[in-house]
């Protein structure tokens, strides 16, 4: 009897999914859970496992295809027997040696190390040498985002070599030398998934609010001691670092308690006043910009957010963010800072209406009480839409957030 592989249900929110890639071919021998087909919807990367053991008999979707929730991918006998491969071409033809040798030298190397089946596929396939992959999982083990790293680290290979000497097709004269156009190569990819939905969301965030950036610096020093004083014991404590981020979310919701309409978002003509505070938090990826959300982060304690944040990380690193992870959010911090920015303005995460920018913390020289002294100072960025939020909203909810953490007592006791 066979069984069918279908799309899993996609959430309300997404209608469809591309097909990346297959991690099996017909005839080829599947386990039960096992990775069979990525599929890349808008948000993230969903893994499509075998529903049952047995062997790959029919692909019905290729890569690239669209396909919607339900559909059939494929088709699983579990009572069949795994087909034997044979070579392509016959044994006297040479012009594949190169090829199959250089793919037999990463299976080998890969047979040493432990991989999971899409990335050894994607070693084999890229003819790489997993010894030279820096392992982010557990036990240090591949990802497949770190093959996908490591590919964009490599240099682009160009397609004819450089040479010293100029081409007979160069003019030697006050002519401009005419440069060979194979001399300068040019790659057309189609945008991913989570780029395009994010180019429309950057687009429309743009289009449909009347978008203001108001500034304000914040004196890093009495965070950035109370943080050396106890970081340690906070980590031998609570098994987890104490992070700066953990104190901007506890300054960002006391200040949106004081400023409730920042918290809030516009439903055509409604305003909506969220009782509760999910605080989205920008992560960066290979495939680009995405935000979990912290949910009931009022809720949370400072070991709390930090384990919270470290988890969004690595499963973004690992390519497990679930939809359950980047959906609502009532405020969004993003920080720069991380990157090395020192000012920047962004942009809004809709349908919600203020984003709070975080950005590098160099020491600068400032006056207090009279007297020139060097602190560490962070630049803050507030971008808000002006159609809900006045000005005056905008100034002191940015100043609150400046205040609690040039104090940090008032995060610490709750005044």
């Amino acid at each position: 009897m066979s069984i069918e592989v279908l799309v899993p249900n996609l959430p309300e929110s997404v209608s469809d999914a591309t097909l990346i890639n297959w991690q099996k071919k017909p005839g080829d021998r599947v386990t039960k859970n096992e990775n069979l087909v990525d599929l890349e919807t808008d948000k993230v990367v969903l893994e499509v496992p075998a529903p049952e053991s047995g062997v790959l008999t029919k692909i019905l979707k290729n890569d690239g295809d669209i396909v919607v929730g339900s559909e059939v991918l494929a088709i699983i006998d579990p009572q069949a027997a795994a087909t034997e491969e044979s070579a392509a071409t016959p044994a006297s033809d040479t012009d594949n040696e190169p090829q199959q040798t250089a793919e037999k030298e990463p299976e080998t190397a890969s047979a040493n190390i432990p991989l999971s089946p899409a990335v050894r596929r994607l070693v084999v396939e890229k003819n790489l040498d997993p010894s030279a992959i820096s392992g982010s999982g557990k036990h240090g083990r591949i990802t497949k985002n770190d093959i996908l790293e490591y590919l964009q680290d490599e240099p682009v290979l160009e397609t004819s070599p450089r040479t010293k000497t100029p081409p007979e097709s160069v003019q030697t004269d006050s002519k401009p030398a005419t440069i060979p156009a194979s001399l300068r190569p040019e790659q057309r990819v189609p945008m991913t998934r989570l780029r395009a939905k994010i180019a429309e969301r950057l687009l429309q965030a743009q289009q449909n609010a009347a978008m203001l950036t108001t500034f304000n610096e914040v004196d890093m020093h009495h965070v950035m001691d109370l943080r050396n004083q106890y970081k340690n014991r906070f980590e031998q404590t609570h098994n987890i670092k104490l992070g700066f981020m953990s104190f901007f979310v506890k300054a960002s919701i006391e200040a949106l308690k004081k400023f409730p309409t920042i918290n809030a978002s516009i439903d055509g003509n409604d305003i909506i006043y969220h009782g509760y505070y999910d605080i989205g938090i920008a992560v960066s990826t290979p495939r680009g910009l995405i935000v979990p959300v912290l949910r009931d982060a009022d809720q949370l304690d400072f070991a709390g957010i930090e384990k919270n944040i470290a988890n969004f990380g690595k499963k973004a690193k690992e390519g497990n963010i679930s939809f359950e992870d980047l959906t609502g959010g009532t405020f969004t911090i993003t920080n720069g800072g991380i990157f090395g920015s020192m000012l920047s303005t962004p942009i809004l995460n809709p349908p919600q209406c203020a984003i709070l920018g975080m950005h590098a913390i160099k020491e600068r020289p400032v006056v207090e009480n009279g007297q020139i002294v060097v602190r560490p100072i962070m630049y803050l960025a507030l971008s808000y839409d002006h159609r809900l939020v006045d000005g005056r909203e905008a100034v002191q909810f940015l100043v609150t957030i400046k205040e609690c953490l040039e104090s940090p007592a008032h995060l610490l006791l709750n005044i």
